[in-house]
């Protein structure tokens, strides 16, 4: 017969057992969903280095253009090989820190040359005290050489970490723990990434030049090696250069323009036209408080539709040139936040230069000189305040507009439409209420060339490489290149700032402090 006084006892342990249960079943819901995240991103990753080793092979084994250098081809070349190492880098975030396993690279591995000077470090366990109250003693030490790089010389930083155990008892030996390093078990110090990386992009050096130099200095390194430091880098300088994107884009005043990006089809052994857009912010000429920063972004196009999504959570006034593709930002039927385009009189002013040139041309002769006049007046305003800007524009510059405005309507009733000075005409004149929105705000300046300036590098670079080697070098191109420039804007020198922050970041730099590492607070922090 069943003891009734059990039943509540056998309940309580009958729901214990379900919940405990239930917990069990979410606990491998749970770890089921997590792997298959992270297989998704395994597969995703093993998709692009699928693509990336086809656009390899076409770029080594394919036809190649009697007509263009075989050196050029290298270009193609090195920029897959950082895409790869870029993949490589994501593949080994993904596991987990205690499960990392570290393998030697076997590509220039080897003794360093050794008529290289070296500069010893020893690294001490922090006490040489054991356990046991007695002393540790030296029995002997590990050894790594990594090469290191100063300007115009080589030189190899060499690590000591001394063993130490006591010979009272047999509680174990006492080292100090390895530096981390960008590249595990590699050559190079961080300073000499950030040298590859600033030769690269800012003396616009590619990489087979750049083995080519160390070789004279004896340092054999292949440029598949400089390739992989470099994709490792972009790829660790990533969230740096998201970070600064996302600075700019909380500023309620930006520059815009966009430059074509040359980038190789691999399946065609031509060139394919991409852009690069740059998004740059510049308040100095107003005494603005916000730090001067410029970011480049890839697009395999040039339509409006990519400046909208560089653009996603940006308000405010955006300084472009007469480009219908930023038409898209002011649609009217745009679903966003409300963007305010002020347009570029140099790019007005340059069309009726071009005609001047031609031959005796009064009209246009006439509208230079009257633009000239805006610009005298934007030469003695710069650096002063944005009241006193706007105060004075609506003075001096407000009368000049509204004479040019009259001018403008006089003469394009008898200049013919489709003559050069017609279409020079019918540009201002479609341009007109964008080309005087200056007036309105003296944070606006009269011109885009802020962040033309800021796009002069990357043409001469493009002008060096020829090309991009693909869509994914030309990112990193633009990761880097915008870290380099934002430096030049802030006075910082770009070697000593990439060499820092690679160091900061090996080190373990918070993700949530990621905003520490913009140029501009590297420039307070050495000036400091």
């Amino acid at each position: 017969m069943l003891d009734t006084a059990d039943l509540p006892d056998n309940v309580a342990a009958l729901k214990a057992m379900l919940i405990a249960a239930q917990a069990r079943e979410m606990a491998k819901d749970v770890a089921i969903a997590s792997k298959d995240e992270h297989i998704a991103r395994k597969d995703a990753r093993i998709e692009r280095l699928e693509k990336l080793v086809a656009a390899f092979k076409q770029a080594a084994f394919g036809r190649k253009s009697e007509k263009t250098d075989p050196d050029q081809f290298d270009l193609a070349l090195e920029d897959l090989e950082t895409a790869m190492a870029v993949i490589h880098a994501e593949d080994e975030a993904d596991v987990p820190t205690g499960n990392r396993i570290s393998k030697p690279r076997a590509i220039n591995r080897g003794s360093l040359p050794k008529h290289l000077p070296r500069v010893e470090e020893v690294i001490e366990p922090e006490s040489l005290s054991c356990g046991c109250g007695g002393c540790l003693h030296c029995i002997g030490e590990d050894v790594s050489e990594r090469l290191d790089m100063i300007p115009a010389q080589f030189r190899v930083i060499v690590t000591r970490r001394p063993k130490y155990a006591c010979r009272s008892c047999t509680d174990g030996v006492a080292q100090a723990p390895a530096p981390a390093r960008l590249i595990t078990a590699g050559l190079p110090t961080e300073a000499t990434i950030a040298h590859v990386l600033f030769s690269k992009y800012a003396d616009h050096l590619p990489l087979y030049r750049q083995a080519q130099i160390m070789s004279r200095q004896g340092v054999d390194l292949d440029r598949s090696t400089l390739a992989d430091w470099v994709g490792r880098a972009a790829f660790e300088l990533r969230p740096v250069f998201d970070a600064l994107i996302a600075d700019l884009t909380r500023s309620t005043k930006l520059f815009m323009d966009e430059t074509r990006a040359p980038v190789l089809d691999p399946g065609s052994r031509r060139t394919k036209t991409g852009y690069f857009w740059a998004l740059a912010r510049d308040d100095r000429p107003w005494s603005g408080g916000a730090p001067p920063g410029v970011a480049f972004t890839y697009a395999p196009g040039r339509g409006g539709l990519n400046a909208e999504r560089i653009l996603q959570g940006f308000t405010g006034v955006l300084q472009v040139d007469g480009y219908a593709g930023y038409n898209r930002l002011i649609a009217p039927d745009r679903v966003g936040p409300d963007i305010r385009l002020a347009y570029c009189w140099a790019h007005a002013r340059r069309k009726l230069v071009e005609i001047t040139r031609t031959g005796s041309a009064p009209i246009a002769e006439e509208g230079v000189r009257r633009i000239g006049e805006l610009y005298r007046i934007e030469a003695e305003l710069r650096g002063l305040s944005a009241e006193t800007r706007f105060t004075a524009r609506q003075r001096r510059s407000a009368p000049v507009i509204a004479d040019m405005r009259t001018w403008l309507t006089h003469h394009r009733a008898r200049v013919a439409g489709k003559s050069p000075l017609g279409e020079a005409l019918a540009y201002i004149d479609k341009y007109w209420d964008g080309l005087c929105v200056f007036l309105t705000d003296g944070r606006i300046e009269i011109d885009n060339n802020a962040v033309e300036r800021t796009i002069r590098p990357i043409a001469l670079n493009r002008k060096n490489a020829l090309f991009a080697g693909h869509d994914a070098g030309a990112e990193n191109w633009a990761t880097i290149a915008s870290l380099i420039e934002t430096c030049k804007l802030n006075a910082v020198d770009p070697f000593a700032y990439l060499s820092a922050t690679l160091t900061a970041i090996v080190n373990g730099h918070r993700q949530s402090q990621i905003d520490e590492l913009m140029p501009w607070h590297y420039s307070r922090q050495t000036n400091g």
